[in-house]
């Protein structure tokens, strides 16, 4: 799930290479907010994840021919349930996906031809940078346990965004992805609202699946997982539940 500079994904604003000549007095500071996840409704999510993302949001893959899967945070674009307007989550008890967890940090090429990822970090974050206070990055010209950590955390990012292009991959070679779309009768409206736009999989396909590539997919993992997604689509209805009572008059939409 990596990209290059040029390509910034979702929440960055710039990506610059983390060095210790560069940033040696740079500390890292806690923050009980996200403001970057205010409005986000779609989040990217590793398959590593499904067993407990799938307890709080709906997952559904992206449409297109490389499809993603995705927490959805709201059933429409600028909505986000679960975190207030200060960007602070609404929820206790709730499972924070690893793609939000690791910024401002991630892996990323500092060019096209370059072979390795460099642990890179997005300067216009606020929680990154020469502040008196927080966590050092750097002890000297040597990273600190900290430092090590956070690069450790996003190579396991890295690797389990690998394991889930693969994953996907294999959904879409069996042919089990469909157009997704869910339909919800809300009380004082006369037709439903239809939410379509992102791509789920077929259950029907899924059982018609020959004996030995279900036990391929069981044996592998792959099947709680895809279990694990349908299940949670059951909480769509929560989620549009949620953006009523926020006020948030939902739109028969669905862009991921």
């Amino acid at each position: 799930m990596a990209s290059a500079p040029q390509q910034l994904p979702l929440f960055y604003n710039g990506l610059e290479p983390l060095s210790s000549e560069l940033h040696a007095n740079y500390r890292i500071r806690p923050a009980n907010v996200a403001p970057f996840l205010r409005g986000q409704h779609a989040i990217p999510l590793t398959v590593e994840e499904f067993p407990l993302a799938q307890r709080f949001m709906p997952i559904v893959f992206s449409a297109g021919e490389d499809p993603v899967p995705l927490a959805l945070m709201g059933l429409n674009e600028g909505v986000n349930v679960f975190i207030d307007a200060e960007g602070k989550l609404t929820e206790e008890n709730f499972y924070v996906p690893a793609y939000v967890r690791r910024y401002p940090f991630m892996l990323a090429r500092l060019r096209p031809d370059a072979d390795e990822l460099s642990l890179c970090f997005d300067p216009t974050s606020d929680t990154v940078g020469a502040f008196d206070e927080g966590d050092a990055l750097f002890d000297g010209s040597e990273p600190t346990e900290l430092t090590r950590n956070i690069l450790s955390f996003n190579e396991s990012f890295e690797q389990a965004g690998q394991r889930t292009a693969a994953f996907a991959q294999e959904l879409r070679e069996l042919e089990l992805l469909m157009e997704g779309e869910v339909s919800i009768q809300h009380e004082g409206y006369e037709q439903p609202f239809v939410y379509r736009g992102f791509q789920m999989v077929n259950e029907e396909k899924l059982v018609d699946l020959r004996g030995d590539q279900l036990r391929k997919m069981a044996k592998s993992g792959m099947l709680p997982l895809i279990h694990a997604h349908l299940f949670s689509l059951a909480l769509m209805r929560d989620i549009f539940a949620r953006q009523v009572r926020l006020g948030l008059v939902p739109q028969p939409t669905l862009t991921v």
